[in-house]
């Protein structure tokens, strides 16, 4: 199959109305490729409808056709509303065709086979309507009825014959090859070519069912909520989206009846190595949950669930012996009938069994039981709840269960247990508030610290002294935002050192070389770490280590860098590496890139964000250059200037980056996309101060050939001054594109001629800004405050957290 494709499911509510259309369809341009798979539910409230509508066929035929009549109206109103010309003429007389051929039924032509035919019609005019409006936006589509290559027979529950299912779905895929196919959900054929509806979750699960098949790389499922939450978010004000999930864990909630997933769902995605995503339709980029399959360490609770309309079966017997009879054949009974409950409790004193179910399950299980020939007294009680503390570990947790147990004292609780897996605590009770007890167990369980983990890459001048700075501010950062920051990894270029358990930052340099291991790849160094985030520090020059940032954010890394690369790339990689970080719902950080501890960044985006228009940049953007030009003034050569500033650490380890224009310029680029412009750095006119016969020599060399860069800039600064002027690496940028980085001759009295050295000086001319520019100046170089930079947005993060 394909490598690369994707597969993306669009529930009922996600294409309620024409609106909802129109906003799948934008998503599926940002979000899918040309041979992506797409699998609709139908439109809104269809199916209920159509269910109304079989209802009344035995009761009153005249509200029955009235019913009809409305239901076809919607449809039609939709494909009127979204489609243009002879696509909108096409769909209109097939579907006046259908609701003619329904019309013709009668309550005596409902089979269970021409019932499941009837409600499949909404997901077959979903998958036409789509693929009509995505050929319209010009995305080549087809639709494709699911029935055409999905395999099941009928049963209370169907499952898909994937062996008879694979060839038929194969040679669909080679027939359509270069479309997006937009796919019916929630039904299949059975050997006779009847229709077989899937049942609860049909939709989600044949996604993930035809997702498997397909090869797909991962399988989105869009919805109204973005994902799973750590408590039902219109329950709890504060709980927070869970950007990943463990596959058991996911396996849990399901299990326990939580809305978010249902266990057929998972089965293909346990069965596969498709990636499982859930996203909201309505804001893409709120978040989304991606459910893997690392089973890495649990470390206790992470959802707080809950359960209204709970059912208990007792089953009672005499002796010791009964009770442990009774309990083997249970064991062997409930999964082979596919009935295993929510929650068991054993009494050994009374001989007595609870099995804790569904209401809506809890009569046939009731049954199932008595036709078995338990020897056993059987009750059902109903009118009860549960609640559950869902994660890995959660059992073996004694904070967690201890605050599980507390919040508990003075409930009406029937009993508490551990699910077999050890996944999760469970508490049947009698009717009681579940709203009010989730979220007093959700704030005991949760108020602790997040654990955060950094890696920093790089460690020279600006990592050494990082580490210095984070050594000293560690205690108050954490106190400030009531989190614990853990230094669990330092690499270079060559070699990294990762220790999940914290490496203390005194020791961080000193011990590098004994501990370290060969290789750049450390990210599955990472794969057992049990921090709630994770944070790279990027403070290289490192254009291999840019390439990685769309990994950072697919693996669930926020980033912070002074690393100018990616910032100031080609525009197709910068937006590559921006949509990654969007689409994992994490940050990227980077204000050390222009102006090093200057808010410069912040500045301009904030402006962008409260409405303002950038419309000019300007300034002097290199400490370094900066350092250099306020001394440069005949009375030394301008090479010793500048190997006095490489000895204190002012410039690059080779400064011909510095006289070379490149990082001025890329600075410029990275503003510029700040202020909303669309910069390419093929765009800025650079002038680089680097002789050409000095560019390709070594650094000792480069230093030896002085007198050759001496002569050119003497010259130049002898022509300012002759006109009274003084020398400054200034760069420009306008609203519209025109970017220049260069020397420039100035008077002694401009605003870019009057800094301290090393001061960078910004200029930014706005709607609200134009006769009197916002100007930012201070330090723009030195280890300090790009250090102090790469703080400040740690605590930028930390609030973001």
């Amino acid at each position: 199959m394909t490598q690369g494709r994707q597969l993306h499911k669009f529930g009922g509510s996600s294409l309620a109305d024409a609106g909802c259309f129109r906003n799948v369809a934008d998503i599926l341009l940002q979000y899918s490729d040309a041979e992506d798979l797409i699998v609709v539910s139908a439109a809104g409230k269809t199916t209920n409808r159509l269910i109304q509508w079989l209802s009344l066929l035995n009761q009153d035929g005249r509200l029955a056709h009235e019913s009809l009549q409305d239901l076809r109206n919607f449809q039609q109103h939709l494909v009127e509303e979204l489609l243009d010309g002879g696509e909108a003429d096409e769909l209109l007389t097939a579907l006046h065709l259908e609701f003619s051929a329904l019309g013709q039924l009668s309550g005596s032509d409902m089979t269970p086979a021409r019932q499941a035919w009837v409600l499949g019609h909404g997901e077959l005019w979903s998958s036409r309507l789509l693929a009509a409006l995505l050929s319209q936006k010009a995305m080549a589509a087809r639709a494709l009825d699911s029935r055409l290559f999905l395999r099941a027979e009928r049963a209370a529950q169907p499952e898909v014959d994937r062996g008879r299912s694979l060839p038929l779905l194969q040679n669909e895929l080679a027939q359509h090859s270069g479309h997006r196919l937009v796919i019916t959900g929630f039904m299949a054929a059975n050997q006779g070519g009847e229709t077989v509806l899937l049942g609860r979750n049909g939709s989600d699960y044949s996604a993930t069912v035809i997702g498997a098949l397909a090869g797909v790389s991962r399988v989105t499922i869009w919805s109204d909520v973005a994902g799973v939450y750590s408590a039902d978010p219109r329950v709890v004000n504060d709980a927070c989206l869970l950007p990943l999930l463990r596959l058991d864990e996911a396996d849990e909630l399901a299990r326990l009846a939580a809305p978010v997933l249902h266990s057929r769902t998972l089965q293909p995605v346990a069965q596969s190595a498709i990636d499982l995503t859930l996203r909201c339709s309505q804001q893409p980029e709120s978040g989304s949950t991606r459910v893997e399959r690392v089973l890495a360490s649990g470390r206790g609770a992470k959802i707080i669930t809950s359960l209204d309309d709970v059912c208990l079966l007792e089953l009672s017997v005499s002796g010791a012996r009964s009770l442990t009879q009774l309990t083997q054949t249970l064991a062997r009974l409930l999964p082979q009938k596919q009935a295993l409950p929510l929650a068991q409790h054993v009494e050994t004193d009374t001989g007595r069994i609870q099995l804790a179910y569904t209401a809506e399950v809890a009569n046939g299980v009731l049954l199932l039981l008595q036709d078995s020939g338990i020897h056993a007294e059987i009750r059902l009680r109903d009118g009860f709840t549960m609640v559950a503390a869902v994660g890995a570990g959660v059992v073996n947790n004694p904070v967690h269960c201890h605050g599980f147990q507390q919040q508990l004292k003075g409930q009406p609780v029937e009993f508490v247990t551990e699910a077999e897996s050890g996944l999760s605590l469970i508490a049947v009770l009698r009717q009681a508030d579940t709203q009010a007890l989730v979220q007093q167990i959700h704030q005991s369980l949760f108020q602790a610290q997040k654990r955060i983990g950094l890696i920093l890459c790089g460690k020279g001048n600006i990592g050494s002294r990082w580490l210095e700075l984070f050594g000293e501010e560690k205690v108050a950062l954490e106190k400030r935002h009531g989190m614990s920051f853990t230094l669990i990894g330092v690499a270079d270029s060559r070699r990294f050192w990762i220790d999940l358990q914290g490496i203390p930052t005194e020791r961080a340099l000193t011990q590098f070389d004994n501990e370290a291991t060969g290789g750049s790849d450390w990210l599955p160094a990472l794969g057992q770490h049990d921090y709630d985030e994770l944070v790279v520090l990027d403070v290289t020059a490192s254009k291999a280590l840019s390439e990685r940032y769309s990994d950072f954010a697919s693996s669930g890394l926020h980033l912070i860098s002074a690393n100018k690369v990616a910032g100031s790339a080609p525009g197709d990689v910068y937006c590559a590496v921006v949509d990654a970080f969007e689409k994992s719902s994490r940050h990227w950080l980077y204000n050390a890139t222009v102006g090093a501890g200057l808010p410069v960044n912040h500045t301009v985006k904030d402006l962008r964000d409260s409405g303002d228009t950038i419309i000019a940049v300007s300034g002097i953007f290199s400490g370094t250059l900066s350092w250099l030009f306020q001394q440069f003034d005949g009375s030394l050569p301008f090479s010793q200037l500048l190997e006095q500033a490489w000895q204190q650490g002012l410039t690059e380890p080779d400064p011909r980056h510095d006289l070379d224009g490149s990082d001025v310029m890329r600075k410029l680029v990275i503003l510029a996309r700040e202020s909303g412009l669309a910069l390419e750095p093929e765009q800025v006119k650079v002038e680089s101060l680097v002789p050409e016969e000095l560019a390709g020599l070594s650094l000792d060399a480069f230093f030896e050939q002085g007198p050759v860069l001496d002569e050119r800039l003497q010259a130049r600064l002898t022509k300012a001054q002759r006109e009274g002027k003084v020398l400054r690496y200034v760069a420009r940028l306008d609203k519209n594109g025109q970017a220049v980085v260069g020397l420039d001759a100035l008077e002694p009295e401009h605003a870019l001629a009057n800094l301290l050295p090393c001061d960078n000086i910004f200029a930014i001319e706005s709607r609200w800004y134009r006769e009197n520019p916002l100007v930012i100046r201070g330090p723009g170089a030195g280890r300090d405050v790009t250090a102090g930079a790469l703080l400040s947005d740690l605590n930028r993060l930390a609030n973001l957290l």
